[in-house]
């Protein structure tokens, strides 16, 4: 996998809306109405996660997730992060 350069990443990066580039990964945040959603949301993401074999880094505190993207092995990010933030957004809009 091809580690992308930073104008690669600013033209991704502009085809998702509230995502922010920020020491070498993506980043978002998302609030839903309690934990139930919350956790019910980060479940999902995690069926998806496992079918691409991409994992976030992501915390979550109550009703609020917070997820990061890079790929580890390349040291920064690739198309594979890029992938799984749509996949996320999908997610979240289906919601």
């Amino acid at each position: 996998m091809k580690k992308l350069s930073e104008q690669e990443i600013e033209s991704q990066l502009a085809k998702l809306d509230g995502w922010d580039y920020a020491n070498g990964a993506i980043e978002t945040s998302f609030e839903f109405k309690d934990f139930k959603e919350t956790f019910s949301v980060m479940t999902r993401i995690a069926f998806e996660c496992e079918a691409q074999g991409h994992h976030p880094d992501w915390s979550n505190v109550y009703n609020s997730l917070h997820i990061r993207l890079n790929t580890h092995d390349v040291g920064g990010l690739t198309g594979k992060d890029f992938k799984l933030a749509h996949s996320i957004e999908a997610i979240i809009e289906s919601e």
